[in-house]
């Protein structure tokens, strides 16, 4: 990416006991503008959940871009736990902070700066550069609220130890759900306490999608005004049946329940030889020295592997006096320099991941595969409503893993959420 020059673009701001001024430089300099202040310096309010290592990345991160802008200090607001707690009461109160980490954006896209502007008129932002499928988890009714940050899809662990010890191959890119069971089932010693895969006894319908795109269906249309013909399709029923068959045959085992160990301790333990996941367990489990390895998720026959993605990205306040600034700090944060300081996020840009070889690394790899394919748009993303729907739908969904019958629960969850979608 070429180098920018900007040092200030056109900023509006009124100080209590300092006067700022700005000039344009010499020819020599033509697209630079430089600021002069009575010794005050612009304050720039990021936002951030990290804490420990990961927030002293954030920390030399402001430091660097201090670096090169010496008229702004930048405040690096840590909420951690209290993110939520503490972003909404600064929007209720109209003073968030410049830039901030975001999540979830159906919650919070009306109180933040589109930046499609910002983007259409910066030749040096090549928004060909990111993925499709993290840019649609930052879009919401077209506009996009935040520059890609990090991410993980999701993907198969599994138990090198216990392959070895069945005498089994290890699973590979292009592997199906029937080989899928089969290895589940191979894996499975319930008189010793062993099993082939890990379900969570109450899973989250954002993480089943994929499952369900996979087997070429969804819970809700494109559009987010149909769920009839889609949360009860046959693909539907016949993705979430094959998770309660195998709990309910033995293969899989129920876990993260009350009084039950997470499917991460289970893995660790060697009491599930497989577990779907994203990125968060994967160093857990490199210190806990378990042979392992990851693989995409499994595919419905010749169907394509589809997977959801769960994302940060870096947004703007629409209450922030010095959008500009913020603008040149999200960009920043998007810089090849910077992505590589941020070693707890996996690398957002393709040009990027190419050149650290980041899809190389085996256990890597696989989450990048996965996103290839994940470019479908959540149900909480396609209807405000989506939270009364899922209420319905997770409550369908437990009952089903604890042997209820599937299509009927289904058809239920779509009678009792329609009036959610004005239908």
């Amino acid at each position: 990416m070429k180098k920018f020059w900007i040092t200030c673009l056109t900023i509006t701001l009124v100080f209590a006991t300092a006067a700022c001024s700005y000039h344009k430089p010499n020819r020599s300099e033509p697209d630079q503008i430089v600021i002069e202040q009575n010794n005050e310096k612009i304050v720039l309010r990021f936002a951030t959940w990290d804490t420990g290592d990961a927030l002293k990345i954030q920390e030399s991160i402001a430091g660097k871009f201090e670096e090169k802008h010496p008229f702004i200090k930048v405040e690096v607001e840590a909420y951690g736990d209290e993110f939520d707690q503490k972003l909404t009461a600064s929007f209720g109160a109209k003073n968030p902070p410049d830039v901030m980490y975001m999540w979830n954006l159906p919650a919070y896209f009306h109180y933040l700066e589109p930046l499609d502007n910002f983007i259409n008129r910066d030749s040096f932002i090549d928004m060909n550069d990111y993925y499709q499928g993290l840019l649609n988890q930052s879009t919401m009714y077209r506009k996009l609220y935040g520059m890609p940050a990090g991410f993980t899809t999701k993907v198969i662990y599994y138990n090198k130890d216990s392959f070895d010890a069945a005498n089994l191959p290890y699973p590979k890119e292009g592997w199906t759900w029937d080989e899928f069971k089969s290895l589940a089932k191979k894996l499975t010693d319930p008189a010793n306490g062993q099993y082939g895969f890990g379900v969570s006894q109450e899973p989250d319908t954002y993480d089943l999608q994929g499952i369900v795109w996979s087997n070429g269906s969804s819970f809700i249309s494109d559009d987010g005004r149909k769920i009839a013909g889609y949360m009860n399709s046959p693909e539907t029923i016949e993705s979430i049946k094959m998770l309660a068959d195998m709990v309910q045959d033995k293969r899989a085992l129920l876990v993260g329940g009350k009084n039950q160990k997470s499917g991460e301790e289970n893995f660790k333990t060697g009491k599930i030889a497989m577990w779907e996941s994203g990125m968060w367990p994967l160093e857990e489990f490199k210190k806990a020295n378990i042979n392992f390895g990851t693989v995409e998720m499994p595919a419905f026959n010749e169907k394509p592997v589809k997977g959801v993605i769960s994302s940060s990205a870096v947004s703007i306040a629409k209450d922030s006096k010095n959008k500009d600034l913020a603008w040149e700090f999200v960009k920043f944060y998007n810089s090849p320099e910077v992505i590589k300081m941020r070693t707890a996020d996996l690398p957002v840009r393709i040009s990027l991941v190419k050149e650290m070889n980041t899809e190389q690394d085996p256990l890597i790899g696989p989450f990048y595969k996965m996103l290839e394919g994940s470019n479908g748009t959540p149900a909480y993303l396609l209807t405000e409503n989506w939270d009364q729907v899922n209420q319905n739908l997770s409550a369908a969904i437990n009952a089903i893993l604890l042997g209820q019958d599937t299509e009927s629960l289904l058809n239920n969850a779509v009678m009792d959420s329609e009036k959610y979608l004005g239908q």
